[in-house]
């Protein structure tokens, strides 16, 4: 917004929710202070106050039934080590469930949704974000986060099912990103540059 979005005002309204999560932000973990996970709770009855706060925000403007109203939808997400080593535990514990330990990507990549992927918009994201910051690369096993790669930096989930925060406008364009702070090859200033780059690249490929 202070560097980039006047430009882009001239072509589209710009709608900017710029913290969702709070108390999740402040103490550095997905869930909220009830140990929710917004992200999967982007419908009007789920209960989850951040997420039915933005749908109520959506809906109170006209736009959240169907056609062309949004264009480009970008929910801009980072991934800390307090996801491997307490949501993720204290998920499972709380569910009864076996933990299994897994691992956080190193580096930024892409959520799309496997109903609309996008797959040229989402490639010229990533060679966007290239110039900024590295690509998490594949596991041993292909996947990230335990899906198959589609292309470079992107995997695809079906946002709707789900309840993701980018299903939530029924954008023809959207994407989840996320960064990794934490990771020894990049910085706080790399993580925002990447989301700036995403923002802008995705802008200039739809004005295209």
């Amino acid at each position: 917004m202070q560097t980039e979005a006047i430009k882009y005002s001239e072509h589209f309204n710009i709608l900017v929710c710029p913290c969702v999560s709070p108390w999740g932000y402040e103490c550095i973990q997905r869930w909220d202070k009830n140990g929710v996970d917004p992200n999967r709770c982007f419908v009007g009855d789920s209960g989850c106050e951040e997420a039915v706060a933005v749908v109520n925000l959506i809906k109170s403007l006209g736009r959240c039934e169907g056609g062309e109203s949004w264009i480009m939808h970008t929910d801009l997400h980072e991934t800390t080590d307090s996801d491997a080593t307490e949501f993720r535990r204290a998920r499972d514990s709380r569910d009864g469930k076996e933990h299994v330990p897994d691992g956080i990507p190193d580096g930024f990549y892409l959520v799309g949704d496997i109903e609309n992927p996008q797959e040229a918009w989402h490639a010229a994201i990533i060679s966007a974000v290239k110039k900024v910051t590295h690509i998490a690369p594949a596991d041993a096993k292909g996947l990230i986060i335990g899906m198959p790669v589609a292309q470079e930096g992107v995997v695809c989930a079906p946002a709707g099912s789900l309840k993701l925060g980018m299903s939530v406008t029924n954008a023809t364009y959207a994407t989840t990103t996320e960064v990794y702070p934490d990771s020894p090859m990049c910085t706080d200033e790399m993580c925002n540059r990447a989301q700036v780059a995403v923002i802008t690249s995705g802008l200039d490929f739809i004005m295209v």
